[in-house]
């Protein structure tokens, strides 16, 4: 279970690479994957869920502040929440440039709805997750605010140790369930279910035992967890994700929030789920880079990295870090690369005009250094580098590509290791 826990902490909650400065939150999805991770609105997994018959708030989407009006009047509720809906967290506490100040709000007249609207709707909201000018919001949600007597926390996932789908649940919901591992493990509860006979009746009913719904509360939960695995099986999700995953004063169990994620392999049998990909909020340059299968996230140094690998990436931004060098972005090249994306990589880093030097790191298993080599001359030439470059090779076919570099007769400095490599990058821009 700690394994298990481990995997899905680390998948989630990667936060830096660098002890000091280089924030890669995103990092999660380029390190498991050779694609861009699907990017759906809180809104359209909300829809999702209400699809396959799971119990979320009500709710309407907006993208002018008279249908937010409309939608408040028409939910008739005792309290309403408006939402600006983008990728990023951290909504609450977030800046409009219209001067409003969160990017979630309570009320309980309709009437509110729509002058709140009007200062979202066309205006940039800026949060600890967005770039600096912050993200443009084009839609909000507003739903009926339910009170939540109790959370609790569950999750369906793919667990490599169990090959195939596990339910992971707590009482303890509301929080990060990495915080509940670590500290209250017995308060982690999980059920492995077989891929060929789905959620059992006794399973779902242990599950909503186990996180402390009583009474007819607990079939009511145990039926939402098997509505919740049959839109895990039909979505292709590799994780379903509730939390909270509560009680109301009502008496009804209802999803409040809910994080959903996709085996991009099923896109192909997936080609509704995929249409509705919000890439408004994707750096350009990312998504080039993903069209050649490269993992790219750009930073705010000046050194770029060239590396093939996520740990190994790390590791440099790290040694340059060290070095008190600043890496220009995050590039892993992935093990079966080909001499034309090793060009498209050095396309992607010299369009950084921020980028004063460059800092190859390669360790040839699966990839060819000489595919490398070729690749890098091939680049330097047609793209007329005007920047240092500093290339460490190591691995399969090494000696072939350190002969390619060399007399290719280009201004390529070579290292002995990653400290040297490092080193040498850092005195390059000194120079």
């Amino acid at each position: 279970m700690a394994a298990s826990m481990a995997c899905q902490a680390a998948a989630r909650g990667l936060r830096t690479v660098t002890s000091k400065h280089i924030l890669l939150d995103k990092i999660k999805r380029t390190w498991l994957s050779p694609r861009r991770w699907l990017n759906l609105q809180e809104y359209q997994s909300k829809k999702l869920m209400q699809e396959s018959g799971v119990a979320v708030q009500r709710f309407y989407v907006a993208d002018t502040a008279s249908e937010a009006l409309e939608a408040a009047k028409r939910l008739n509720a005792k309290e309403l929440v408006l939402k600006a809906q983008i990728l990023a967290g951290g909504r609450g506490k977030g800046v409009f440039d219209s001067g409003l100040k969160g990017g979630v709000h309570l009320t309980k007249d309709p009437a509110v709805v729509g002058d709140l609207a009007s200062k979202m709707l066309g205006y940039n909201l800026t949060t600890k997750q967005t770039p600096k000018d912050g993200v443009k919001v084009k839609t909000v949600m507003v739903a009926e605010a339910l009170d939540i007597s109790r959370e609790t926390y569950f999750a369906i996932l793919m667990d490599r140790s169990c090959n195939g789908p596990v339910m992971v649940g707590s009482p303890q919901g509301g929080m990060d369930i990495e915080e509940v591992a670590a500290s209250t493990p017995e308060l982690i509860f999980k059920e492995v279910i077989d891929i060929f006979e789905g959620v059992q009746d006794g399973q779902a009913l242990r599950m909503a035992a186990n996180l402390g719904f009583k009474g007819p509360l607990q079939r009511q939960a145990a039926d939402q967890i098997k509505r919740l695995y049959d839109l895990f099986l039909k979505v292709d999700a590799t994780q379903v994700e509730v939390n909270p995953f509560g009680e109301t004063p009502e008496g009804q169990v209802v999803c409040f929030d809910a994080k959903i994620n996709f085996d991009d392999n099923a896109e192909f049998r997936q080609k509704a789920v995929f249409a509705m990909d919000d890439m408004t909020e994707i750096d350009p340059t990312e998504m080039h880079a993903a069209k050649w299968d490269l993992k790219y996230i750009g930073l705010d140094g000046n050194i770029a990295c060239f590396v093939n690998g996520a740990g190994l990436a790390m590791a440099t931004c790290d040694i340059i870090d060290l070095h008190g060098g600043k890496p220009a972005n995050f590039l892993d090249l992935g093990g079966g690369v080909k001499e034309r994306q090793v060009y498209e990589a050095f396309k992607l880093l010299t369009a950084d005009p921020k980028v004063e030097a460059i800092l190859v790191n390669i360790f040839g298993g699966i990839v060819n250094c000489a595919i490398i080599a070729n690749g890098i001359t091939k680049a330097c030439r047609e793209l007329e580098l005007k920047v240092p470059l500093v290339v460490r090779l190591e691995g399969t076919n090494v000696h072939e590509a350190k002969r390619i570099l060399t007399e290719s007769g280009l201004p390529i400095t070579a290292a002995d290791d990653l400290d040297d490599a490092a080193k040498k990058a850092v005195a390059a821009i000194r120079k």
